[in-house]
């Protein structure tokens, strides 16, 4: 039930944007080059790309802090002989794209066909993101639902809420309030899903009485 709430939370949440439908705004939305993303754009839906980057941006201007997304199909290599050396390779990929980022930063990483996910940050930024949490609780259940969304729905949705639950998670603990913050957005469309599953659990245990009761009866 937990993970159908969080990934019917974000579903919803892909439709709450305050974007305009108008065609200006959807060919400049699909042109958008953010420079929070440093790899991904074929991978992540530009209305998610359009919403990370209004974030990091504000994040950014009132703090100095970037956070970034690297998602890819794969890191390259295809084929390891064991998982000590897929780990080995993995983490010295992720080391390549974090040496060449400025402090303070928090980079959010992914690569489909690895089955990886990971979140790094700048020594200074220390105790400000609980990854595990992030992780656990924003992330890897959207990717890993069984559902007929598409792959590329999921990661779009998965980037956007592991994107915006670091963001939060540093404003909070820095004390800055940000006005493009998908939180209350979030926190709707999750008691919605709720509520949604618990009508459809209500329902179908009502009709499994009145059919038990009746097959009785006759």
């Amino acid at each position: 039930m937990k993970i159908l709430s969080k990934t019917g939370a974000i579903t919803l949440l892909l439709f709450f944007f305050n974007i305009s439908l108008n065609a200006d705004i959807n060919q400049s939305i699909k042109n958008l080059n953010s420079r929070f993303i440093l790899n991904g754009r074929d991978i992540i839906d530009p209305r998610a790309i359009y919403k990370i980057d209004i974030m990091g941006s504000e994040l950014y201007s009132k703090s100095g802090i970037s956070v970034f997304i690297y998602a890819s199909s794969k890191y390259g290599k295809s084929k390891f002989s064991n998982m000590e050396e897929k780990i080995k390779y993995i983490r010295s990929f992720e080391k390549n794209i974090t040496d060449s980022l400025a402090s303070p930063f928090a980079i959010l990483t992914m690569s489909l066909e690895d089955t990886h996910v990971n979140i790094l940050f700048s020594k200074s930024l220390e105790g400000l993101i609980d990854k595990d949490m992030i992780l656990n609780r924003h992330i890897v259940p959207l990717l890993a639902s069984r559902d007929k969304n598409t792959i590329y729905a999921k990661v779009s949705a998965a980037m956007l809420n592991g994107y915006a639950s670091i963001v939060d998670s540093i404003a909070e603990k820095r004390g800055i309030k940000l006005e493009s913050s998908i939180g209350n957005s979030g926190v709707i469309a999750s008691s919605i899903w709720r509520i949604f599953m618990y009508s459809v659990v209500f329902i179908g245990l009502t009709l499994y009485l009145y059919a038990t009761f009746m097959a009785r009866r006759d």
